[in-house]
């Protein structure tokens, strides 16, 4: 029976930790401050950064669209249905981001009171305009065509169709790992095990630009993995990052060492999350005034939460 408590979980992932370098004000909201917000009850505090917190931008939610019709069409090729091509996937992914634009200018008053479950842009809400900037749209649909061809070519998904001679794991089977008792959460793309070279494979679908934390990312994944499996040798994963974008996909082999420093940015971060604590015993953070605003505009710009900061 799900039960309401009065402050989250404590729990780690690498998102909710670059969220905390980036602005602690923006973690406080996202992690404590909106938690409830959900419940009819809430206070109006809570509703509101809830709401905040639901706001997406144009790449991010395209970034979403892709990742979910990607994980569609690679359970079609596993259960032997009709794959569709290139252009219906294409306009599948257009179809959404369609309905996203319209949720966000015709149906706010649905996403003020149901925002878990309809779109709101970031790009919409701040500008009260009904119109999407045309360097964005342009950028996004350059994109939209560059990412579909590049999955249909890619590395990964010639093994998905290749698929009598892979194991696939099920997604369901990989949420989170413990680690001093706190749950870390892991979301993986796409794991399977090579069977001809007896190799684990871990796949992050990319549909931006590289960064230096990408093998971070995927060296945590391949922790959670070698542990739940029991796999001898942290040489027998492979770790990929797929970019769409470029067409592209750089495999690293990692050491034991590169495990060792994942578990060492986890036990710092956690240092720093705990000493925004009130009482670590119930996860209660402290007052919001404690939680130091982001300095630099450009971030703020592109912030959730600015009606919260700058009313």
């Amino acid at each position: 029976m799900f039960e309401i408590k009065p402050y989250p979980e404590l729990s780690w992932s690498l998102s909710r930790h670059k969220t905390m370098l980036t602005c602690v004000r923006k973690y406080a909201y996202d992690y404590y401050f909106s938690h409830n917000g959900w419940l009819k009850d809430a206070d109006s505090l809570a509703r509101q950064t809830y709401r905040l917190k639901k706001i997406t931008n144009l790449e991010m939610h395209f970034g979403s669209v892709v990742h979910d019709l990607i994980y569609q069409t690679i359970q079609q090729v596993l259960k032997n249905q009709h794959i569709p091509d290139e252009q219906a996937l294409t306009e599948e992914i257009r179809r959404h981001l369609n309905r996203g634009f319209i949720e966000s200018t015709r149906k706010e008053h649905l996403w003020m009171n149901r925002p878990k479950h309809f779109t709101m842009l970031h790009e919409i809400y701040y500008s009260q305009s009904n119109k999407l900037p045309e360097a964005k749209v342009k950028k996004i649909t350059n994109r939209l065509q560059a990412t579909v061809k590049n999955f249909y070519s890619s590395r990964s998904f010639q093994d998905v169709l290749n698929k009598k001679h892979m194991r696939f794991i099920e997604s369901e089977d990989f949420r989170f790992m413990k680690a001093t008792g706190v749950k870390i959460f892991i979301v993986m793309d796409l794991v399977y095990k090579d069977l001809q070279k007896d190799q684990w494979i871990i796949v992050d679908w990319k549909t931006g630009k590289a960064s230096d934390e990408d093998r971070n990312q995927l060296a945590l994944y391949a922790l959670y993995l070698k542990e739940k499996y029991d796999i001898s040798s942290i040489e027998d994963i492979v770790i990929r990052n797929e970019y769409l974008l470029e067409g592209t996909h750089i495999e690293y082999q990692l050491k034991e060492q590169d495990l060792i420093n994942v578990q060492h940015l986890y036990q710092i971060s956690m240092e720093q999350m705990k000493a925004y604590l009130e009482d670590s015993s119930k996860n209660k953070p402290l007052p919001i005034e404690n939680f130091p605003m982001q300095e630099d505009p450009r971030v703020c710009a592109r912030c959730n939460y600015q009606e919260l900061c700058f009313p």
